[in-house]
């Protein structure tokens, strides 16, 4: 058998890690990083820290967009395998803008901080919620059916409604949110473009419809009508003549 050789061992002192080190200090894990028991422990905690700073939005701890769309991408994976619904959500602040110019931006970074906090309350573990961008969010929830989409969207949208923010030791605000929402193609191959531009869409209607408000994509209507069953299943023609497919079929079973 061939000598394989063992890769060389990396020593630490020769890796420039201090800017490393730093960053992920400004999350407050760096005394866990520095009290690892051996060197290879320490550079793991380390990488693990970079991996969750590249995955968060660092105003509001969320998932940023990055790792959104990751979450995104095997949603449709799924959704294509199994059939199972999946609903997007994304969710815009409204008149955002006019609280930065009132208050400043310093009130604006407290109103995302807790709109995201109360977003995170209104959520399962299993859902993904995110801050999209700005004063986006977006949020997927597997497993979530066709009848219950409006449902937990309104139940969001009361919440944020129903929580004032204070910005300052004598200022509360009451915000509000439009969401838009759209279920993904069930056992079709779609593409996270469509999906967030389909729900996009939505939320351009509830913004357009005065905002403070829900709008979901219809579900396409997938029953079948007495005449497309027939047109389905029979009359089928067969060498012995024209017969009804689902009469054949019953007959098939008895024996």
């Amino acid at each position: 058998m061939p000598h394989t050789a063992s890769p060389p061992l990396v020593d630490l002192r020769d890796l420039r890690l201090d800017t490393a080190i730093s960053l992920v200090g400004l999350e407050g894990t760096a005394p866990q990083i520095q009290t690892a028991a051996t060197p290879a422990l320490y550079l793991q905690r380390l990488i693990d820290g970079l991996c969750d700073l590249s995955l968060k939005d660092p105003l509001t701890g969320l998932a940023n967009r990055r790792h959104f769309q990751a979450v995104l991408e095997r949603e449709i994976d799924r959704v294509t395998r199994s059939g199972e619904a999946a609903l997007l959500l994304m969710l815009d602040i409204d008149r955002f803008k006019q609280v930065n110019d009132t208050y400043g931006h310093l009130a604006g970074d407290r109103v995302l901080q807790a709109v995201a906090r109360t977003l995170s309350d209104c959520v399962r573990p299993m859902d993904t919620l995110a801050r999209y961008g700005g004063e986006e969010f977006a949020v997927v929830l597997p497993a979530c059916h066709a009848a219950f989409g409006k449902a937990v969207a309104e139940r969001i949208r009361r919440t944020v409604a129903a929580t004032p923010i204070r910005i300052d030791s004598t200022t509360e605000l009451d915000i509000t949110i439009s969401i838009g929402g759209a279920f993904a193609l069930q056992w079709i191959r779609s593409t996270t473009l469509l999906w967030t531009d389909r729900a996009d869409h939505q939320l351009y209607r509830a913004k357009s419809e005065g905002r403070n408000r829900v709008c979901i994509e219809e579900q396409p209507d997938s029953t079948v009508t007495a005449e497309e069953k027939g047109l389905l299943f029979g009359p089928l023609y067969t060498p012995s003549g024209w017969g009804d497919l689902t009469a054949m079929n019953l007959n098939d079973s008895a024996h």
